[in-house]
This record gives structure tokens, C-alpha cells and sequence, in this order.
């Protein structure tokens, strides 16, 4: 029986949220519904807000989660009743040629649940990113179901379904940063952040963050930064170069998505480094660079897609090392809200006054 629970939609193009009543169906084929527990306020649900992802409004926001799977369809095995799981937005199919190639973290065929989630009145909803989680409880397809250890908090577990992972995985997955690298971060908000995190994990050497805010900076050294620039007043090519013995950085993750930070990066790069852009441009954005510094420059120039991780395989590893104490999750955690409370949790993100807000249900 399809069930009516409370969410936070996006009704039109930067328009305030609201809370409203919303109609789950019952999960068909493949389907499974999760009993939301937390969810964290990711930059992304703000674009979907302002209309920068699509116009396919309304828009049932939230996609960074954990929860409890309540029921699942027809032909589910991989998940069950009762299993704790982080929520991904790439359920890979297995049959593409990516996947077949080995390379399940680009493929082509991601899929979501087949039925639509609903207002009382029967307007369908977009869920956002596939998800839509800032509710009690949402359907997704159940390849977006990840099964971590249960002891984790879900307030912590949930970041790894979006911000923690894609900045964790731009280091280490997508950059592969080794023993002894030297590293840049360009952009530290909560992804650049997890690419510091990142950076640490995989045995970085130095690891550079940058930023135009002091009180991010500051929360970077926190996750292991051995140094910081503030790009506002000091240039971060030269000061990348300074630190790295005039050579530029092994790795420059960009996590802002600008073209200013993008050749920043670049430039900042060792010969034959590597800049990895993990932050998300906007559709208008362009690139010029001097296609002669391209190719006299060599390395790689990479793009990450959700840090190019497998959820299967990077989610439980990731909760093993919070656990460990090796990895500090709860580091990100700004704050717990309510479901009420998420216009005003966007306006804190804009300000930079929080890495994560998160709604616990």
C-alpha cells in the first residue's frame, strides 16, 4: 500500500523549500523503499533549488543518506528488510561496456526507480540526483542501496553517499595520490575537504590547501593539511610552487568548477602531474588554455565522476576506517537539523559558515 510521509520539496526556480506530504508507492521490480535516518545539505540540492541542474521542477531534494531498507521488490536480492544503508546516485547496471570492461565506477547505465514519487494531488516529483531524501522515507532502485555496518551513525555513514566520497575518491581513486606525493587542493568546502582527507589516507607527503576563507582554511589543517594559501591575497601558482621546491604539485584536486581555479590548477601542477577537476562547473562555463601548454605540460588532466568510486566496494571500506579511527567522519558534521530547517541551512552553506548540515529524522 503506498504510504504518505512528510519531505522537502522544491516547488519552482529559486523559490523557498517547503515541507509538505508526499506519496511513496509500494517498490516494484527491482525498487526498495528506505526509511530515511539522516541526510546531509549538499551544494547540489541548492542547484537543483535555483534551477542549475534542470527545470524539471518539483524537485524532492536530498540525496546525501542513510537508513533503514523497510521493504523491497520483486526479484531484490542484493539487499534486505531491516539492512542499514548508504544511499548512492550511481547504481551501476554490470552490462555496459564500461562495466564489462572491468570500469563499473564510469558506467553509462545507471539507473533509479522506475515509478514516481508523488504530491497528494498526483504531481510527480523529481527526485534529485535519483534520491530524494530529505524525507521519512523515499524509493529508489536497490543498486542505490549500499550495505555498511550498522554501529556507524547514520549522520556520519550518509556523507559518504555524495560530498565525503566524491572528494575521498578524487584523491585517491581518480588522482591515485601515492606515498610521499605532494598535493594541492584548490576549493575547501566539504568535497575539497575530503580531498585532503584523502590525501592523508593514501600517505601524502604535503598537502596544500587553498582557499579565499580563512575558517576554511583553518578546518583543512584539521583534516591534514600540512600547509594553506589564501588565494584572495597571496597567488596560489606561485605559492604551490614555493612550497613544492619551484616544481608545482605531484596532484592539484580543483573543487570549486570555475575556469579562473581551473588553470590555477594547471599551472600549479609538476611537469607531467596530474589536475583533477572534481569541482562542478555550470553548463555557460568556458576553458581557454594555450593548447601548446597543454601538450608541452604533459601528465594528465582528469575529470571525477562521484570520486570514481564503486559504492559496493568504497562505502564499507570507508566506514571500516572511520571506525578504526583512522578516518574522522564526524569531522564534517557541522550540525543536526530538522526537516524544517533546511532554507535556512542553505543560506548557512552560501555564507560558508558550516561544512555539513545534516537533517536527522
Amino acid at each position: 500500500m503506498a504510504q504518505q510521509v512528510q519531505a522537502v520539496i522544491a516547488p519552482g526556480k529559486n523559490e523557498p523549500v517547503r515541507v509538505e506530504t508526499i506519496v511513496i508507492p509500494d517498490p516494484g521490480p527491482g525498487e526498495a523503499v528506505v526509511k530515511i535516518q539522516a541526510c546531509g545539505v549538499c551544494h547540489t540540492d541548492l542547484h537543483y533549488k535555483q534551477g542549475g541542474i534542470n527545470d524539471e521542477f518539483p524537485f524532492l531534494l536530498g540525496h546525501e543518506a542513510a537508513g533503514v531498507v523497510e521493504s523491497v521488490g520483486e526479484g531484490v536480492t542484493d539487499v534486505a528488510p531491516g539492512d542499514f544503508v548508504i544511499l548512492n546516485w550511481r547504481a551501476v547496471c554490470g552490462q555496459c561496456r564500461a562495466c564489462l570492461r572491468g570500469r563499473p565506477w564510469y558506467c553509462f547505465n545507471t539507473h533509479n526507480a522506475q515509478q514516481k514519487m508523488t504530491l497528494l494531488d498526483g504531481t510527480e516529483l523529481s527526485p534529485a540526483l535519483g534520491i530524494g531524501a530529505f524525507a521519512e522515507k523515499t524509493l529508489v532502485a536497490s543498486g542505490q542501496c549500499t550495505k555498511v555496518d550498522p554501529e556507524v551513525a547514520p549522520e556520519v555513514a550518509g556523507l559518504l553517499g555524495c560530498g565525503v566520497m566524491a572528494g575521498i575518491g578524487a584523491a585517491i581513486n581518480t588522482g591515485q595520490v601515492g606515498r610521499g606525493d605532494s598535493v594541492a587542493v584548490i576549493g575547501c568546502g566539504g568535497v575539497g575537504d575530503a580531498a585532503v582527507a584523502g590525501s592523508r589516507l593514501a600517505g601524502a607527503a604535503k598537502i596544500i590547501a587553498v582557499d579565499i576563507d580563512d575558517r576554511k582554511l583553518e578546518t583543512a589543517k584539521k583534516m591534514g593539511a600540512t600547509h594553506t594559501v589564501n588565494s584572495r591575497t597571496t597567488d596560489p601558482v606561485e605559492a604551490i610552487r614555493a612550497l613544492t621546491d619551484g616544481n608545482g604539485a605531484d596532484v592539484v584536486i580543483e573543487a570549486v568548477g570555475r575556469p579562473e581555479t581551473y588553470e590555477q590548477a594547471f599551472y600549479a601542477r609538476d611537469l607531467a602531474g596530474t589536475v583533477v577537476l572534481v569541482g562542478v562547473p555550470t553548463p555557460d562555463m568556458k576553458l581557454e588554455l594555450p593548447l601548446l601548454d597543454v601538450f608541452g605540460r604533459g601528465g594528465s588532466l582528469k575529470s571525477s565522476w562521484y570520486g570514481d568510486c564503486l559504492p559496493s566496494r568504497d562505502f564499507p571500506m570507508l566506514v571500516d576506517l572511520h571506525q578504526q579511527g583512522r578516518l574522522d567522519l564526524a569531522a564534517f558534521v557541522t550540525e543536526t537539523i530538522q526537516l524544517g530547517d533546511i532554507e535556512q541551512a542553505f543560506a548557512r552553506m552560501h555564507d560558508g559558515d558550516v561544512l555539513r548540515s545534516v537533517v536527522v529524522f
